[in-house]
C-alpha cells in the first residue's frame, strides 16, 4: 500500500509540472498567434518525438524526455546587416524558401551565422510580414512574458487557495499552549522522533519530569507574565540550568509548576547550535490565514527569497555536486530537480504519520512552489531564458525612443544573435547544473525527514 500511495504520489506531481509545462508554452503560443506571428511548433519534452499532429501551420506534439518544452516562432532572428535575405530558393519539394547569404569570419561570427541561416531556412516569402523580431517591442514582451507569467499565475491561483481555507504554515500563529511534550531530552539533529522507554527512563526532559501536559497554557515564567511563544523561549532559554517556576492554566484552573531547566546544545536559527535553557515543550501552531491581499504579501517575500537563492544557485549545485561524490552531506535544504520534486512527492503521498489533507496541501505547495521558481527563473535577463528576449526588447524600445528624442535615424531591431554565444553558455551551465541536480536526486536524495 505504501509503495502505491508512493507512486501515486510521483505520478500527481509529474502530471501536474507537465500540465504547468504546457500551459507555459500556451502563454507563448496564443499571444504570438494573436499578434500575427507564425508557430510552427508546440512541443511538450525533448529529444525524439513520442507524437506529433498537425494542426494548420503549427504541428503540436510530445517529445521522449518531459523536462521542459518549447515553441518555435518564425523569425526570432534579423538578418546581419552583412547578410542578405531576400534571395529566394527552391527545395527539394518544390517549396520556395528564403536564403540568407553569409559573409563572415571567425568563430563565433560563423557561429551566429550559421544559427540565423538555420532560422530563416524556415522563413517562406509569405512568412516575410510575419517574422517575430518585426513585432513592436511590446508584443514581444508579452509574449516572451507570457509563458512565465503563466506559471507564476498558477502559483498565485494555489498558494490563494490554500491560504484563504487551510491557511500558510510557513507563516503560523504560534499560542503559549503546549501541543507536545518531548519524553526525553535528544540531539539537536534527532529532534521529532519518539523516544524510547529507556531514553526517557534515563534522560527525560524537564518538563516531562514536572507533570506538564499537552493542553497546557503557559501564563508566567519565573513571575513574568509571558504573552506570546518567542518570550517564553527567550526566558527558558536564558535561565540556563537554575530552577523555575512556571504559572500554566489547566482545565480553566491555573497551577504553579516547579522544575529546573538544564542547558543543552539547541538550534537557534541561522544553521546555529548553542547550549541554552532547555525546557522539552513545544507550542500549539495555527496556518495563518488570509485572502488576496495576503497573498500577494507572502508570494512577495517568496519574490525576495527567490532573488536571494538564484544569486546562490552555482554554489549550492556545487555542494550538491561534492555530496555525490562523498566529499560533504547534502544540504537539505537546497535547491533539488523536477526528479527530487517527484520524490518529495511521493514521500508525501506514502508517509504513514500525515493526514490526507495535509497530504493533499503539501503536494499542492509543491506544484506551486516549482511553479513559482520556475516562472521567476524565466524572468532572469539572460538568452536563452525568456528573460534575456524580454531585455532585449526592452533595449530595442529604449534605444528607439533615444533616436526619436535626438532626431536620430532608427537604430533598427535589436539583433539577439549577438549574443547567441553567451546564450550558449548559460544553456551549457543550466544543462550541467540541470544534470548535476538529477543525479543528486538519485544518488543522496533530499527526504522528507530531513
Amino acid at each position: 500500500m505504501t509503495a502505491l500511495l508512493y507512486l501515486l504520489g510521483v505520478v500527481i506531481f509529474a502530471v501536474a509540472i507537465l500540465a504547468s509545462i504546457g500551459l507555459h508554452e500556451l502563454g507563448h503560443m496564443i499571444p504570438a498567434k494573436k499578434f500575427g506571428g507564425k508557430v510552427t511548433q508546440y512541443f511538450i519534452g525533448f529529444g525524439p518525438t513520442v507524437w506529433s499532429k498537425q494542426i494548420g501551420e503549427t504541428e503540436y506534439g510530445i517529445k521522449a524526455v518531459p523536462l521542459g518544452g518549447y515553441v518555435k516562432i518564425v523569425g526570432m532572428l534579423p538578418p546581419a546587416a552583412t547578410e542578405v535575405a531576400d534571395t529566394v530558393e527552391v527545395d527539394a519539394d518544390g517549396n520556395q524558401v528564403v536564403k540568407v547569404r553569409k559573409s563572415n569570419t571567425g568563430m563565433f561570427t560563423q557561429l551566429i551565422s550559421d544559427a540565423r541561416a538555420a532560422e530563416w531556412e524556415h522563413v517562406k516569402p509569405e512568412d516575410t510580414d510575419r517574422l517575430f523580431y518585426k513585432l513592436p517591442w511590446w508584443k514581444k514582451v508579452v509574449v516572451m512574458a507570457g509563458g512565465p507569467s503563466v506559471n507564476i499565475a498558477i502559483a498565485f491561483l494555489i498558494f490563494a487557495g490554500v491560504f484563504a481555507t487551510y491557511g500558510n504554515a510557513g507563516d503560523a500563529t504560534v499560542e503559549t499552549t503546549i501541543q507536545e511534550v518531548q519524553g526525553c531530552i535528544l540531539p539537536p539533529e534527532e529532534n521529532g522522533r519518539v523516544c524510547t522507554r529507556e531514553e526517557v527512563a534515563e534522560k527525560p526532559t524537564p518538563a516531562y519530569s514536572a507533570g506538564i501536559k499537552a493542553g497546557d497554557r503557559i501564563v508566567s515564567f519565573n513571575g513574568t507574565a509571558v504573552t506570546d511563544w518567542d518570550q517564553v523561549q527567550k526566558l527558558v532559554r536564558a535561565n540556563g540550568n537554575r530552577r523555575a517556576s512556571i504559572v500554566v492554566e489547566r482545565g480553566g484552573r491555573e497551577r504553579t509548576i516547579e522544575t529546573a531547566t538544564v542547558v543543552d546544545l539547541r538550534d537557534i536559527g541561522n544553521d546555529e547550535k548553542k547550549e541554552v535553557g532547555f525546557l522539552g515543550v513545544s507550542p500549539r501552531q495555527h496556518p495563518t490565514t488570509g485572502g488576496v491581499g495576503y497573498t500577494i504579501e507572502q508570494m512577495g517575500q517568496m519574490t525576495v527569497d527567490v532573488a536571494k537563492s538564484l544569486t546562490t544557485l552555482p554554489a549550492k549545485v556545487w555542494g550538491v555536486a561534492q555530496a555525490i561524490v562523498g566529499v560533504k552531506e547534502r544540504d537539505p535544504m537546497g535547491p533539488v530537480s523536477l526528479v527530487g520534486g517527484g520524490r518529495l512527492a511521493g514521500e508525501v503521498a506514502s508517509h504513514d504519520e500525515i493526514s490526507v489533507s495535509d497530504k493533499f496541501v503539501s503536494l499542492l505547495m509543491l506544484v506551486a512552489g516549482f511553479n513559482f521558481f520556475i516562472g521567476m527563473f524565466n524572468f532572469v535577463p539572460l538568452l536563452p531564458l525568456d528573460g534575456g528576449h524580454i531585455a532585449s526588447a526592452l533595449w530595442e524600445a529604449l534605444r528607439r525612443g533615444l533616436a526619436r528624442l535626438r532626431r536620430r535615424p532608427d537604430p533598427g531591431y535589436v539583433d539577439a544573435a549577438k549574443l547567441l554565444p553567451v546564450a550558449y553558455v548559460v544553456a551549457g551551465a543550466l544543462l550541467v547544473m540541470g544534470v548535476v541536480l538529477i543525479v543528486g536526486d538519485l544518488v543522496v536524495p533530499v527526504h522528507l525527514e530531513s
